[in-house]
């Protein structure tokens, strides 16, 4: 297991610029993740933010996070053929150590305003979801990974998840983006143990490790956790940042995520700022006891350091160097990946385009599960009828906020 880095989602954002900059001036960052499909609104890339990604790229130490991919739709759409482009484009521009999206399909007209929700876990999804991974990493020639999804419908969902992600990532030999904060939500919706959940995922596919905060939303008469990024980290996900490390023998960055919407105040960048340090010393940490348990079973007696006096920086630089020169990135295709016409479930796609409606427009939460019940998602692959009340009128608020 080569140094597990620490790392930040920093995107063109003045909130969340202005959190990483004082850990950018003392150097503790060490990779940074880009969403680089958030520019959409934006014309040109100012100087100084592609100045910063470069510096980062040279040193292999660039990762991109789709958001608007929108995976799972049934049906192909002039957006998602734009998006291959741009990140066809991109990878060009940057040297990415690895691409990875978000699990589920967005909801809404729009391509950018929807809310990515689950999809049914059937032959066709599953199809669906192997061929745009494939386009993915043709377009960007690094290696894919995807994203838990934080949002469920029922239990079954939840402990299926983690084959069905193994199973789409086959073809690409992709990785998991293990996302903590994720798999909290579903731990406290669904009343699950840590040691229950965690055993149905493929582990030794994890990549990549995000922690970030959220928010507690009323549903009824119960509280439901929801992955909104807008608080700071609570301490039962660096809790799981613990106990999860040492399961993960190929995790390479973990990344502290928040939007700017939740880093207005000082006192919001100052906690941002002190969760990434304890962040990075529980990766410190867990990635020297990893470290010297291999040393111990491989009998590896490590190099001694006699220039005790030399320059920190400079010893830490060349201990990165050494590990990125001696690394052997284990996720790239172990075959050709050849793709026809892009695999299409029309039927799926009405499905969608009605559950969207519902959704987003049902006067109220009984009524959207009326709709539901006389829906074409009835009594199909979607298994509406196990879906939980309180997660359908969570998906309602969902919904109704990315329409916004």
């Amino acid at each position: 297991m080569s140094k597990v880095l620490s790392a930040v989602a920093c995107n063109l954002d003045a909130n969340i610029l202005a959190a990483c900059l004082p850990l950018l001036q003392e150097s503790r960052i060490e990779a940074i993740e880009w969403s680089f499909d958030a520019l959409y609104k934006i014309k040109e890339v100012p100087d100084w933010f592609r100045e910063l990604l470069t510096a980062f790229s040279d040193e292999n130490r660039l990762i991109g996070h789709g958001v608007f991919f929108s995976l799972f739709s049934g049906k192909w759409l002039p957006e998602q053929e734009a998006w291959l482009s741009h990140l066809k484009q991109t990878s060009t521009a940057f040297n990415f150590d690895h691409i990875t999206e978000h699990f589920g399909f967005m909801t809404g007209k729009d391509f950018h305003h929807g809310a990515p929700l689950n999809i049914p876990y059937s032959a066709s999804t599953l199809a669906i979801g192997k061929d745009r991974l494939k386009r993915i990493y043709n377009a960007c020639g690094r290696p894919v990974g995807l994203e838990n999804l934080a949002f469920s419908y029922s239990l079954d969902e939840v402990k299926r998840h983690g084959d069905f992600l193994d199973q789409l990532l086959e073809p690409v030999n992709g990785f998991i983006i293990l996302d903590l904060h994720n798999l909290y939500c579903q731990l406290h919706n669904f009343d699950l143990a840590f040691e229950e959940l965690i055993a149905l995922y493929p582990l030794d596919k994890v990549r990549e490790i995000h922690i970030s905060g959220g928010s507690w939303d009323d549903v009824g008469n119960r509280t439901i956790r929801r992955d909104t990024h807008d608080e700071g980290v609570p301490a039962e996900v660096f809790q799981l940042l613990e106990m999860t490390m040492p399961k993960c023998p190929h995790l390479k960055y973990v990344v502290l995520e928040q939007l700017g919407n939740g880093l207005v105040t000082e006192a919001s960048r100052l906690g941002f700022y002190n969760d990434f340090l304890k962040m990075q010393e529980i990766v410190h940490k867990s990635s020297n006891e990893i470290e010297a348990n291999l040393f111990q079973t491989q009998e590896i007696v490590p190099r001694s350091n006699h220039d005790t006096g030399g320059n920190l920086l400079q010893t830490q630089e060349i201990v990165h160097k050494s590990n990125r020169e001696t690394e052997v990135n284990p996720f790239h295709p172990l075959l050709p990946l050849p793709i026809g016409p892009a695999v299409e479930d029309l039927h799926l796609y009405e499905q969608q385009m009605e559950l969207s409606s519902i959704l987003e427009t049902a006067p109220s939460n009984a009524a959207a599960m009326q709709l539901l019940q006389h829906s074409s998602l009835a009594h199909s692959d979607w298994k509406i009828e196990q879906w939980d009340p309180y997660m359908i009128e969570t998906a309602v608020k969902i919904a109704r906020k990315w329409k916004k």
